[in-house]
């Protein structure tokens, strides 16, 4: 009987090395495919911390990411897309790695295991229990989200997490746990791979479901995104077209003057302009 952790268990391929490129390609997506379903199963317990993260945030609360490695990371890279796609504040979803931000691109050594580190980073954001945290772990077991968790609990901060193996130090101190057992790695033991894919995809489920709910989206579309390039001014034209049925002169008359599509769309639809 394997004693291990799931993300720790011997990979289901053998001999690495000595496959081609199209056989490690094609094992590495074979073992992808499962990802999604895992998500599905998962799905409830999604639905539970979406919810109370949209009671939160829609009386102010903030959405507070905490992790560390491939992780952390995926939970800075979460944070970070919210504002420009949704046009929040920079302040409303943050993410916060194990080392800072310079741990985004090298690793620093021991800061994973230190368990007061997370809450002296959120206090520095001045977390209180109008918030939610929520720790990303793919093992379960690093005592930077840990301790993160264990003191917001002290505070009576809402607490959530997505980790990988069953039953983990992490889901045992969280109020809403999301488990999402991918099963071994492709390369024994590299997180970064299924169990990264699963978190990055439960990532987008939360903060977009939370971000429709909270009115950021009309329709399907992102009419509250920062006009910050060419591209998305292009695509913020062609909504008002759509939408409003008017020229794309106008339509580009409109956005440069009031910067922002939903700004358009509420003064047009109540003709104001």
């Amino acid at each position: 009987m394997n004693t291990k952790p799931t993300t720790e268990q011997t990979s289901n391929y053998n001999n690495l090395e000595k496959m081609d490129t199209f056989e490690l390609l094609s094992n590495m997506n074979a073992e992808d495919k499962t990802v999604p379903f895992t998500l599905e199963k998962a799905i409830p317990s999604i639905q539970k911390l979406v919810d109370v993260i949209y009671n939160k945030m829609s009386v102010g609360g903030r959405l507070f990411y905490i992790g560390a490695g491939t992780s952390g990371r995926l939970g800075v890279l979460d944070a970070s897309e919210c504002p420009p796609t949704f046009g929040v504040s920079d302040n409303w979803i943050i993410g916060l790695i194990a080392g800072g931000d310079s741990a985004l691109r090298k690793a620093i050594e021991n800061a994973e295991d230190d368990m007061n580190l997370a809450w002296e980073d959120l206090s520095k954001y001045n977390i209180t229990n109008k918030d939610v945290l929520v720790g990303i772990a793919a093992s379960g077991t690093t005592p930077y989200v840990i301790g993160g968790l264990e003191k917001a609990k002290q505070h009576n901060i809402v607490t959530g997490c997505i980790v990988c193996n069953e039953k983990s130090p992490v889901s045992l101190v969280a109020d809403y746990p999301i488990e999402l057992i991918v099963g071994p790695e492709f390369v024994t033991g590299s997180t970064r791979m299924k169990a990264g894919t699963a978190q990055k995809l439960a990532l987008n489920m939360i903060s977009t479901a939370v971000m429709i709910k909270l009115g950021r989206v009309i329709d399907n579309k992102m009419v509250n995104m920062q006009l910050s390039n060419i591209k998305l001014v292009n695509r913020g034209v062609e909504m008002l077209v759509e939408e409003l049925q008017i020229t794309e002169e106008l339509a580009k008359t409109l956005l440069e003057k009031h910067k922002s599509v939903k700004k358009v769309l509420d003064l047009y639809k109540n003709k104001i302009i």
